[in-house]
């Protein structure tokens, strides 16, 4: 059991949280959630013991699984031994053992040690560890080649998926897991999806995947009002929960107002006559029906609409004959479709199957985009008709320019629109009060993503192009961002790992794998359906 007692945290005048307890039990998999800067990340530092709380106290089993946020850790180390080091009574275990074998001769209370130590391997199920450690790192995408290398050969998302596996080496009495889904593919997603939900022990979570917290979480421990509440069940079933309790309680007061009301007035009428004892007695009735004070929720909705200057061409796009190769890798090959007016593409398989170069190959000569011909190696791409288009691109570096405001940035893409209606877009999108005076080199990754929204519903297109978009978002913003494309009128093209956008907003499927790209036009449901059946 993971046990929170009387804890508090604050940063200057903002309380995250104030003398909460409560219980995370074995058994159970929990959903640690809340908006940005609610205090997750803090919390889940609290429960790992690499922060100590300002006051109260955390208690917790000794074998902790943790997500390490560092990716560049474990550089000097194999990827095998970075899984290994999971186990941190294994892994002292086994350096220990390796020093003792690498002595020539070995003295009595050596030899006894080194009886020791092979015990405490069995015990660990260390003999195994080599081949358990490759499991992991298999279901999640890691291939056999690279178990060798040193971690400082491997890409970024390979790194976290390393970390990943790291964090579930060893049979940990508790997961401790902040964000785990970031950087990977979808059937990367599923694999965890099941090893968690075949987890016996303690699973606290923060991940801004609805999708993955609805299937794996049985309750949601969520930061509000500053506390936390839990709920049974994943993340609609706390969104559900709290609203009702909230519009119960208005409702009572609403009630209870009413009553006070009509015995305030019964108090003023008769507090000067004979009635002394009548009055007193509702005088008790008002201080006993005082309403609930309801605490301000520090939630936040993104108010996201996709709106078009006018449509395009009933033909959006074509493609004939379009391949990119990189080197020997054929990556597009042959390619050919039509994508008409008011189709939502979801693009989908693996990680480095070619779902971002299919972005850029398709905006290699785009309309009101920056000229990228080594971007397309043949065929061609025709745009319809009126053809406008807004793109979010996966990787963010260089597109906002340093040295300016956000609203100056803004400004820029409509300088007759008025300074107050660029607020009031940033404001739509949390920008509040004087935060659109935020410089351009000071935006978070979240600020960022909302910041190239705003631009992209000045610009008004009519075929939007998205690379994972939902990087850097909350959950809120992501299901402000599903409902507005679901509501689009134009194209979309979508690259994302986002289980509920692809189901929610697509309405054709372009699956990447194994060199070639299946075209079905159909929603991600039904496709997922067919693909099972096969």
């Amino acid at each position: 059991m993971i046990s929170v007692a009387n804890v508090s945290m604050r940063y200057g005048s903002k309380v995250l949280f104030d003398d909460v307890t409560t219980t995370f039990s074995p058994g159970r998999r929990y959903g640690l959630t809340g908006p940005n800067g609610s205090g997750k990340s803090t919390f889940m530092k609290l429960l790992t013991g690499e922060l100590a709380p300002q006051k109260g106290t955390v208690s917790r089993p000794n074998k902790l699984g943790v997500l390490s946020q560092d990716q560049y850790a474990f550089d000097a180390f194999k990827v095998s031994d970075t899984v290994i080091m999971g186990n941190k009574r294994l892994w002292d275990t086994l350096q220990e053992r390796e020093r003792l074998y690498e002595k020539t001769s070995m003295t009595d209370a050596e030899g006894m040690r080194l009886g020791e130590l092979e015990g405490i391997v069995g015990e660990e199920d260390g003999y195994s560890a080599d081949s358990d450690a490759a499991v992991l790192l298999q279901g999640l995408d890691i291939p056999n080649e690279l178990h060798d290398r040193k971690m400082a050969e491997l890409q970024g998302g390979q790194k976290v998926r390393v970390l990943l596996a790291q964090a579930l080496f060893g049979r940990p009495l508790a997961l401790l897991l902040d964000e785990p889904t970031n950087h990977l593919d979808l059937d990367s997603i599923h694999w965890l999806q099941g090893f968690l939900e075949r987890y016996d022990g303690i699973l606290i979570v923060i991940s801004h995947d609805r999708h993955f917290l609805n299937a794996v979480c049985t309750h949601t421990a969520d930061i509000d009002y500053e506390t936390i509440i839990t709920y049974t069940g994943g993340y609609d079933d706390m969104v559900l929960a709290k609203m009702q309790i909230r519009s119960r309680i208005e409702s009572e007061n609403i009630q209870r107002e009413k009553k006070i009301d009509q015995l305030n007035d019964f108090i003023a009428r008769f507090s000067a006559g004979t009635r002394a004892s009548q009055v007193a007695s509702r005088r008790k009735e008002v201080e006993r029906l005082q309403t609930t004070d309801l605490a301000r929720s520090n939630i936040q909705r993104p108010y996201i609409k996709f709106v078009m200057n006018r449509p395009s061409g009933r033909l959006a796009v074509e493609f004939k004959h379009v391949s990119k190769a990189y080197g020997d890798l054929s990556v597009i090959d042959d390619f050919s479709a039509v994508v008409n007016r008011g189709e939502k593409i979801v693009l989908v398989g693996r990680n480095g199957v070619g779902k971002t170069t299919m972005l850029k190959t398709l905006l290699a000569d785009a309309p009101g985009q920056p000229a990228s011909p080594d971007d397309i190696d043949s065929g061609t791409v025709r745009w319809g008709h009126e053809a406008a288009i807004g793109y979010f691109a996966q990787d963010h570096t260089g597109v906002i320019e340093k040295g300016m405001t956000a609203v100056e940035w803004l400004h820029q893409f409509d300088p007759d629109l008025s300074r107050q209606d660029i607020h009031g877009l940033l404001g739509q999108m949390l920008f509040r009060g004087e935060e659109g005076l935020k410089p351009t080199a000071a935006l978070s990754g979240g600020e960022t993503a909302r910041l190239l929204f705003c631009r992209i519903m000045l610009q008004k297109p009519n075929i939007l192009v998205f690379d994972e978009p939902t990087n850097h978002l909350d959950l809120e913003s992501i299901n402000a961002l599903n409902v507005a494309l679901q509501k689009f009128e134009g194209t979309v093209l979508l690259v994302t790992h986002d289980q509920d956008l692809m189901e929610e907003v697509g309405t054709r499927v372009w699956h990447f794998s194994q060199g070639r790209i299946e075209d079905f036009k159909g929603p991600y449901e039904e496709f997922e359906s067919v693909l099972s059946s096969r």
